[in-house]
């Protein structure tokens, strides 16, 4: 355990990245060494060590230093993906097509059989915006008697200007809390915290409310099953009124907005009124893919009849990207493009990764810890008024807290008792640990949360009584 996970030297460092080159506003809170970083617990330059249940962002599948990955960085494979990083979008180096149908192939959500790589979560949906785009636009040329991919010339002049017709009112339906991304096309689906968007022009894409849910669910089924009907009735008056939507974008679990879920009822039902008005159904897995939620995928948790038209993908997976289905191959180049496309590097890693899940049954494992994580938070939220609403699917769990101050405070005193987590939504705080978390490391995190949560019972208390 340590007293405060942020030594004086870490103290001095954070100090000096925050006003020097590598600065960022005064978002950055912790300077780690990732030498002495190891699995599950993530070491400060003062030799501190703490239990890692946020992971970069929910960005590391297998944790710090795991050896798996260390032999595959220092392969020739790896060395030879490093010193000439292909642009992908122009030139293949060989063996391209083996590797990527070994990693993000292999891990492909039922169904699919097409794959696009990015450099990032935000590249990904906003390229998939893009790809969803270019077939709506393409379905209406149809309509009109004309080729998907002829274009006129007024088409080509209008364009330059940003104008219609070259540049039409094409809208992507995105959710109240939702959290897609910092590129325009994404932050115009973004609506989770106002800093996110604060000066940025954006595009008038329409919102549609993501239900509320009341807790427990067995508790309340009656109340939340009215709830998701009465924000899917939204969706459909928007969808009915406007032909123009080309896509609508959600994530399995709210991250950003506070960790919120919806039943496999509404996805199901939200995917279906995407079929009947011919609408692009694209589901952000960026944060939910790649095992956290005890599925390989979040959304094969919500039995759907018909999968997805695009998954995208990236932070446990180590590289951005999209799968997508066979009748939105685009048939023209330079539609979708940038100079990388991907990165062999972070497929190398991944077949790694993927190979450890596998061998070690990581899913399963993942499961079976989040429901002990779980059952832990139920037992917390009884003993103590200040959290409540605990939730969640995998390790991808969170609770409520009765203000962002009380939860601001819980973060700080668990951080300096051994155990960092993730600040989310309003009031909410979020598990985000990696694939080799389990029921030992489970138990650290509710002891020190439960010793937290005394301290603040104990605080309140002397107040009260002073």
């Amino acid at each position: 355990m340590v007293t405060n996970f942020l030594g004086e030297n870490a103290s001095k460092q954070l100090q000096d990245y925050t006003n020097g080159w590598g600065g960022t506003g005064g978002a950055q809170s912790i300077v780690y060494d990732p030498a002495k970083s190891t699995g599950c617990y993530i070491a400060d330059p003062d030799g501190n060590m703490i239990l890692d249940c946020f992971q970069q962002i929910s960005s590391l599948p297998l944790g710090y230093g795991h050896p798996a990955l260390i032999e595959a960085a220092r392969s020739q494979e790896m060395v030879d993906a490093m010193i000439h990083r292909p642009a992908l979008g122009l030139c293949v180096p060989d063996g391209w097509n083996e590797l990527v149908a070994e990693t993000v192939g292999r891990m492909a959500p039922k169904g699919f059989t097409k794959v696009q790589g990015m450099g990032c979560g935000s590249c990904a949906n906003e390229n998939a915006f893009k790809l969803a785009i270019i077939a709506h636009m393409g379905k209406k040329r149809i309509a009109q008697g004309r080729e998907a991919n002829v274009f006129t010339d007024e088409e080509h002049a209008s364009v330059m200007l940003n104008q219609s017709p070259g540049s039409p009112d094409v809208k992507v339906l995105a959710f109240e809390g939702s959290f897609h991304g910092r590129t325009f096309g994404t932050l115009s689906c973004t609506r989770s915290k106002a800093i996110h968007k604060l000066d940025m022009p954006s595009l008038k894409w329409p919102v549609a409310p993501f239900p509320t849910l009341q807790y427990p669910l067995d508790v309340y089924a009656i109340e939340n099953a009215t709830e998701e009907q009465q924000c899917l009735n939204v969706v459909k008056e928007i969808l009915s009124n406007d032909d123009n939507i080309a896509a609508m974008i959600i994530e399995p679990v709210q991250a950003e907005g506070g960790d919120r879920h919806a039943s496999a009822v509404y996805f199901q039902k939200l995917r279906q009124m995407a079929l009947d008005h011919d609408v692009t159904f694209i589901v952000d897995e960026v944060q939910t893919g790649v095992g956290a939620s005890g599925e390989f995928w979040a959304h094969e948790h919500w039995g759907l009849e018909t999968m997805p038209d695009i998954v995208t993908f990236s932070k446990k997976a180590l590289v951005g990207g999209y799968y997508y289905t066979d009748d939105l191959q685009l048939q023209m180049p330079y539609r979708v493009y940038n100079t990388w496309m991907g990165d062999p590097t972070k497929l190398i890693l991944l077949k790694a990764v993927l190979k450890v899940i596998e061998e070690e049954d990581l899913i399963a494992s993942t499961e079976k810890t989040g429901q002990f994580l779980l059952n832990g938070l139920y037992d917390l939220q009884n003993k103590f008024d200040h959290i409540s609403n605990a939730r969640g699917v995998g390790t991808l769990c969170a609770v409520d807290f009765e203000t962002a101050e009380q939860r601001d405070t819980f973060h700080q005193n668990l951080k300096d008792n051994g155990v960092l987590l993730g600040p989310c939504g309003d009031k909410s705080i979020r598990f985000r640990p990696p694939l080799i978390y389990n029921q030992y490391h489970a138990e650290i995190t509710l002891d020190r949360m439960e010793k937290c949560l005394k301290m603040m019972e104990e605080t309140q208390e002397q107040y009260r009584s002073n």
